[in-house]
């Protein structure tokens, strides 16, 4: 080969690799962190980092930005984006289609019934005598870059996770995590554990527990961090499209929070206030001093989820007076942490990555108010739909088991009973329940098991789809299309703006600059495990985001 044709091949092929464009290169000092901290923010859209910019700090997101490698066009690759998915295929590297993790809850084919995604009886609470830690990761079926540090290490180091949620504490951290750890709310207002994990919390959890932080923040109202009027971002206080906190007569601030909390199940209404957000900050700093966190030989993990922005967003939605609080306050937050860090563990010593388990639709009906297509679905009329379906072609309205997660789970002994076949009755129904208004796109399982997509929505359809847990026929809706309440705001699609997210790598070992070229979610595992200089998740299929990385 010539030179001349070499160097544009070289030039072609080079510009077709993704993640691989940066700008502004600065080597940050290398060497084995030690410790690890994977940041999920819940529900959080990458244009909040663009909207809100003016009014960030310098310490926080800024900071990340500026001496980290952001990744500006990062999204997920499958269907549906909620939170266990999100948090699973962060960590694990893969899609749905291998690490089993469908959904938050689904419905369980083989127990005929729906299920919770880290549920299991076979383990008991510790931290109370409530049923709330009655879990484990066992339905996850891969590792995460979590478990294949405890491997690499020889089971050495430390992996503990952090969240208000339990989903996303338990599966960011693995099968062989030291500790995860959630927020009990209700009558309770306490961190808590699995049996999976250990049989009594330790003293630095108690201690914390004992503090009365959880009461001290609910013992303040929500108000507005600046003025409400500079809030420009955002669309008006008192507005016809959000949800109000049970004992408030409209959505606006400042929220009575003190008066409200009784009537908003007590200690949970801090899941819904950008409180949760320090009081997660303050268990997560707990944990390093009371773990020794990144003091050891050895490379510690700790992950954490920041979950209030997820409640505050299904609440309040995206265009919210509320959701822009939030993230300002979110952003000294993570100010708090970072020098946090600086100062337990060394400005050198450890590894930052930020990104999130899914972002959200902007609420329907605001959309709709500024002539933009939008729309609700019901779910009975969905079900009572498919259900005239069968009756037309099969005479029979017992053929529809489930329908849950736009996907369809038909009842396989009532249509034996029938003489026909699950396939036969998919396709009937695929074809035609296209004509309801709304669907976009439906896919039987038997084409997903028989067809590759390489691009577009059915590709992320079919790396959601599970053979072994999945339905049998597969709904895309339309475009802010969704099955909710007509006020606040949710997630689940395939469409940007459920899959456009930040990922932000940050610390030792890593580059300084940007990219603007497609990523995916999956490629965080893989990135990470080559700065560790350890095995990729067992099951993963992202790539290694290399220019993230120093040379």
């Amino acid at each position: 080969m010539s030179y001349i044709k070499y160097a544009l091949f070289s030039l072609v092929f080079f510009s077709f690799l993704s993640c691989t464009t940066n700008t502004n290169k600065k080597n940050q000092k290398s060497g084995k962190p030690k410790l690890v901290v994977g940041i999920i923010v819940d529900q959080m859209r990458y244009d909040y980092l663009t909207r809100f910019e003016s009014k960030y700090g310098q310490g926080g997101f800024k900071r990340l930005l500026k001496n980290g490698f952001s990744l500006e066009n990062a999204h997920f690759n499958y269907i549906p984006t909620y939170t266990a998915v999100g948090h699973t295929s962060v960590y694990t590297g893969t899609t749905p289609n291998n690490h089993g993790i469908i959904g938050n809850n689904w419905y369980d084919k083989f127990e005929k019934k729906s299920i919770y995604c880290v549920d299991d009886n076979n383990y008991k609470t510790i931290g109370n005598d409530g049923k709330g830690g009655n879990k484990s990761p066992y339905r996850m079926l891969t590792t995460t870059i979590t478990d294949q540090l405890k491997l690499a290490q020889n089971m050495r180091g430390k992996t503990i996770g952090i969240g208000i949620k339990d989903r996303s504490a338990i599966l960011p951290a693995g099968h062989t995590a030291n500790a995860a750890y959630w927020f009990d709310g209700g009558s309770k207002g306490e961190w808590i554990s699995s049996s999976f994990y250990m049989n009594a919390l330790p003293k630095w959890v108690v201690d914390f527990n004992s503090s009365g932080k959880a009461d001290e923040y609910l013992k303040q109202p929500w108000e507005t961090l600046y003025d409400i009027k500079t809030y420009t971002e955002s669309i008006a206080d008192d507005n016809n499209f959000e949800n109000t906190f049970k004992g408030e007569d409209r959505p606006i601030f400042p929220h009575d929070i003190p008066n409200l909390r009784s009537k908003n199940n007590n200690y949970s209404i801090i899941k819904a206030i950008p409180a949760g957000n320090s009081i997660t900050t303050d268990f997560a700093e707990a944990a390093i001093i009371g773990e020794n966190l990144g003091q050891g030989s050895d490379t510690d993990f700790l992950a954490i989820s920041y979950s209030s922005t997820d409640y505050v967003g299904h609440q309040f939605g995206v265009d919210s007076k509320e959701i822009e609080d939030t993230y300002l306050r979110f952003d000294k937050e993570l100010e708090r942490f970072l020098v946090f860090l600086d100062q337990q563990v060394g400005q050198n010593n450890y590894t930052v990555f930020l990104t999130a388990d899914h972002a959200a639709v902007q609420v329907p009906n605001y959309l709709k108010s500024v002539k933009i297509p939008a729309n609700y679905l019901s779910g009975m009329k969905l079900l009572a739909y498919v259900n005239d379906i069968t009756k037309k072609y099969f005479n029979s309205e017992d053929f529809i088991e489930n329908i849950s997660n736009f996907q369809i789970f038909l009842n396989k002994e009532n249509i034996e009973k029938k003489k026909m076949t699950v396939k036969e009755v998919a396709n009937v129904i695929s074809e035609n329940i296209i004509n309801y208004k709304g669907i976009y796109k439906s896919v039987t399982a038997t084409t997903l098991q028989n067809t590759e997509f390489d691009t577009g929505i059915l590709r992320h359809l079919q790396n959601g789809y599970n053979q072994k847990f999945s339905g049998d026929v597969l709904l895309i809706p339309n475009p802010s299309t969704i099955i909710y309440p007509k006020k606040g705001s949710t997630h689940g699609s395939g469409y940007s703006y459920d899959t456009h997210v930040p990922i932000i790598f940050y610390g030792n070992g890593i580059q300084q600059g940007n990219s603007k070229q497609y990523c995916e979610i999956i490629d965080i595992a893989p990135t990470i495990a080559n700065l560790l200089k350890i095995e990729f998740p067992n099951g993963a299929t992202g790539k290694i985001i290399s220019n993230a990385l120093e040379n």
